[in-house]
């Protein structure tokens, strides 16, 4: 009776998300709505200018419908009652995501409304972010539904005492900003996110977490949704709206199985992606010179080459295997 209430949920969260794309996308272009092509991208991205964006709403939409008419949905089939912990993490989760993506909606607004292209400013961001993570963490230990004991994957548990909660501030926002930095060419971090959500539906099967493959099909069936709108050529970008809501919901799917640290193997792509940032930044203010032709990384292999797909296939099929790891990692 289970796989009834997942179908359901990923047909909303599909249906829902794919359907909006109809009425949001002219509604963005009525609004001139448009993207400003950043001047640190490859030259060709300027033929992308006044493509629509925001267009994460389409999912958000999509996948909060869809967990709450999942969740109704596998209560009413499920004669057991409501698992409280599992409520909780699915739930607080789902609202620590939420408000990333309206973080993200206003740095849109700014940078499209008020025409200033950098949208919030750095601090702004960081206190945001940081009372988020703190809000999230501090809702799961009121709740009881956390502990300080880290699973790291193919090591064992680690008890990280009181320096857990800085370290898992600081994966929670490391790993949002990771996602959105993975959200700069068509169809990249929608496709990536769907193959890390699947990833996670699999762990939630193995571990008996119903509720977090409610969350997880709904994330991967809304991604499918926008990939509809977001695919080579997008005729829509799903903007900082979207991918902080990702990012805070794939840091709701490893803090709802309680295996933080697998978003390291599991989300190998979008730390590549950071890191390659990273990177590039020091050796140029130490040395003067810089390692990638440009970065994100995948603006990298776009001047070596590489059409958009490729590197949406390449770094899907890396994701994928990175996912099969994370699987053995698992601690059961």
């Amino acid at each position: 009776m289970q796989d009834i209430a997942i179908v359901v949920t990923a047909l909303v969260a599909f249906g829902v998300t794919a359907i909006l794309g109809k009425v949001l996308i002219p509604y963005l272009r009525k609004l001139k709505f448009g993207q400003t092509i950043k001047e640190i991208g490859p030259t060709w991205h300027k033929a992308k200018q006044g493509t629509p964006t925001m267009g994460g709403m389409m999912f958000i939409i999509g996948i909060i419908s869809a967990v709450v008419v999942g969740f109704i949905t596998m209560i009413s089939v499920n004669q057991s009652g409501v698992n409280n912990t599992q409520c909780v993490r699915l739930f607080a989760g789902l609202i620590m995501a939420f408000g990333f993506g309206l973080m993200g909606y206003v740095d849109d607004y700014i940078k499209v409304v008020k025409k200033r292209n950098l949208g919030l400013k750095a601090k702004q961001k960081l206190l945001i972010q940081l009372f988020l993570s703190i809000a999230y963490l501090a809702v799961l230990k009121i709740s009881g539904t956390l502990s300080t004991i880290v699973d790291i994957p193919f090591v064992g548990q680690l008890d990280l005492s009181l320096f857990y909660y800085p370290a898992m501030i600081f994966v929670i926002i490391a790993t949002t900003n990771a996602v959105n930095l993975t959200d700069g060419i068509d169809g990249l971090a929608s496709s990536v996110t769907f193959i890390v959500a699947i990833a996670f539906m699999i762990y939630s099967s193995k571990m008996n977490q119903d509720y977090m493959q409610i969350l997880s099909i709904a994330t991967a069936a809304g991604c499918l949704g926008f990939l509809v709108w977001n695919f080579y050529p997008a005729k829509v970008f799903m903007g900082d709206t979207g991918s902080m809501f990702l990012g805070g919901l794939v840091v709701a799917l490893a803090f709802g199985l309680d295996v933080p640290i697998l978003i390291i193997l599991v989300g190998f792509i979008y730390f590549i992606e950071a890191l390659s940032v990273i990177l590039q930044v020091i050796s140029f203010k130490t040395t003067g010179k810089r390692i990638f032709k440009m970065s994100p990384i995948h603006h990298h292999f776009e001047m070596s080459g590489w059409s958009e797909i490729k590197i949406v296939v390449v770094f899907c099929l890396i994701s994928a295997i990175f996912g099969v790891i994370g699987f053995f990692g698992l601690p059961i």
